[in-house]
């Protein structure tokens, strides 16, 4: 559902974190980067940190900090294996959390892995007017994300509502 208002590009921030990729396998990274740039906004950062919650944190600090940065995008940590460490590292940071997503996402990907979904940690929060997306690290998370959730939620003429106004007067 989207009305004929003007459109807005954001200013989108992609974090992949992992202890495995590097900028040349990071698949869920590219997927995010193109599918945003696809939609019209502009890539505004784009970093790769293992998984270590305080490397996570200073990255997505000096994010939140920059007014160019209106939605952060992170892909990977969010599981239960032994270093999954994405939402202790940015629960902290937020001042909002955003249940709808986690809830949302998990929804969608019922469909698509069953009951494996529960493993999910997926998070969103707002932190300083800048929406952060936690998802997992698999490109097909990653694109049950985008195109079920964020595609919409940071498009300004979705309607009934979507984040661009609260994202864009910082």
């Amino acid at each position: 559902m989207s009305s004929e208002s003007e459109f807005v590009g954001l200013g989108i921030a992609v974090l992949t974190v992992s202890d495995t990729r590097g900028p040349e396998n990071d698949t869920s990274g590219d997927f995010l980067a193109e599918a945003a740039r696809d939609e019209g906004h502009e890539i505004a950062h784009r970093a790769l940190v293992p998984d270590d919650i305080y490397q996570i944190r200073a990255v997505l600090s000096q994010w939140i900090a920059d007014s160019g940065v209106h939605a952060i995008l992170v892909t990977g940590g969010t599981g239960f294996s032994g270093r999954d460490s994405t939402p202790e590292a940015v629960l902290p940071l937020f001042d909002k959390t955003i249940e709808g997503f986690g809830e949302v996402f998990r929804a969608l990907s019922l469909a698509e892995i069953g009951s494996s979904t529960v493993q999910s940690r997926a998070i969103g929060g707002l932190a300083n007017r800048t929406a952060i997306f936690c998802m997992p690290g698999s490109t097909g998370a990653c694109r049950t994300a985008w195109n079920g959730i964020l595609k919409d939620q940071l498009n300004s003429r979705h309607r009934p509502c979507n984040f661009v106004a609260v994202l864009t007067s910082k």
